[in-house]
């Protein structure tokens, strides 16, 4: 019953909508990483006063990298699909 508009979806608008969705996940990647750089560097910096500062660094940190991997994981999972994709179709 959910699936059934994806099966009535053409797969030219199918790949439309996974390039859109790949550009995001790029984008939000771009953003983590870039996120995850400058937390590390404020983190590094207030390492040696330590104390709450540096415990909500932490926590900013954490917070990029479930970002991150979960994008890098929505990505791969796509190119393994795809790629699972093409083998069966020259098979």
């Amino acid at each position: 019953m959910v699936d059934e508009p994806f099966k009535q979806m053409s797969r030219k608008t199918w790949y439309r909508w996974s390039f859109y969705i790949n550009i995001a996940l790029f984008f939000i990647i771009a953003v983590s990483v870039y996120l995850l750089i400058i937390d590390s560097y404020y983190a590094g910096k207030i390492a040696h006063v330590g104390g709450d500062l540096l415990s909500q660094q932490w926590f900013y940190i954490a917070r990029d990298l479930a970002f991150l991997s979960i994008s890098l994981a929505l990505v791969f999972f796509q190119f393994y699909r795809n790629l699972l994709t093409i083998i069966r179709r020259s098979l």
